[in-house]
């Protein structure tokens, strides 16, 4: 009887571990910031009280899941930059109005490839008064249907336009 047992246990740990499971995503996406029209880009400006659109290439091996935007001042010269390129910054300064946009957004289902060409506006002032112009961070941060992740941060100016 135990030695039934004992075949059984190893036949069954045998055919187990023969069995592949090709499906297993173990890779990250891709935010490909080569794509010909991606903007923006490392050190572009953008403008308070105007819509830009955001443009990039996303990937997965397998399938894409969702993306997030962030926002944020770098009036401190923090660094979540992920390009080479260095941009010029503003002095060191205290925010006293910054702006501030952080939004997730679901991918359609079932796909591996997609090209981002979303409108974004960005207002001039909120309900404390305008927006401090200077430099910024844009973070992207892409997430596959399994959960893995990547992301790219870009220096980038926001300004207001003087007529």
């Amino acid at each position: 009887m135990q030695k039934t047992i004992v075949i059984g246990v190893v036949l069954f740990i045998a055919v187990n571990a023969c069995i592949k499971n090709d499906h297993i995503d173990t890779e990250p996406p891709v935010i490909d910031l080569t794509y010909p029209a991606t903007f923006p880009t490392n050190c572009d400006t953008l403008y308070f009280g105007e819509t830009f659109t955001l443009k990039m290439s996303f990937s997965d091996n397998i399938e894409l899941g969702s993306f997030s935007l962030d926002i944020h001042h770098n009036f401190d010269h923090h660094s979540h930059s992920t390009e080479v390129t260095e941009c010029n910054l503003d002095s060191v300064k205290s925010p006293l109005n910054p702006f501030v946009m952080i939004e997730n957004y679901q991918l359609p289902a079932g796909i591996n490839n997609y090209t981002i060409n979303f409108p974004i506006s960005l207002p001039a002032e909120n309900g404390n008064g305008t927006l401090d112009p200077g430099d910024y961070h844009l973070m992207v941060r892409l997430t596959d249907k399994e959960g893995w992740s990547s992301m790219k941060g870009l220096s980038i100016k926001i300004l207001h336009r003087h007529p």
